[in-house]
């Protein structure tokens, strides 16, 4: 099953992600809009970042989680390199994401092919999977 797929856009990056679960999708969106930036599969997990989001939707928790990834990079220059786990769960209003991230620090090293400013909500969708199917989710990032 492939993780994500990069798809056409006029402007923006775009993108739709898979997964057995909604967490797997979510984590291989993360990697999707990574991808757009840098080969995620060349870094070495050594560093870790806890992430904690909470939304009024999944909707606006996919953009917070992803936005929160952004940040980390903008302001930590963290180079996510794999979503090693990631819970949803129900909250009172809304709900809730934890993951742990692993990657590395940006380096000379490392070769930055993209900059995303910015999450969107255009085009935004997300489909959870019923048994024995896949959830899928779609996202335009602002490039």
């Amino acid at each position: 099953m492939d993780r994500y797929r990069i798809l056409p856009h006029t402007a923006d990056g775009k993108f739709e992600a898979f997964g057995a679960t909604l967490e797997e999708a979510f984590g291989n969106a993360a990697l999707a809009m990574v991808s757009l930036m840098w080969d995620w599969s060349k870094i070495q997990p050594s560093v870790e970042h806890l992430v904690r989001v909470e939304g009024s939707d999944k909707e606006q928790l996919l953009v917070k989680f992803l936005g929160e990834i952004i940040y980390l990079f903008e302001t930590r220059q963290f180079l996510l390199g794999r979503v090693r786990t990631l819970r949803l769960r129900p909250l009172l209003d809304g709900f809730g994401l934890e993951a742990a991230l692993d990657g590395e620090t940006l380096s000379s090293g490392h070769e930055i092919y993209g900059d995303i400013k910015a999450v969107t909500y255009h085009e935004l969708a997300i489909e959870e999977g019923g048994p024995g199917e896949r959830s899928r989710v779609q996202v335009v990032v602002d490039m």
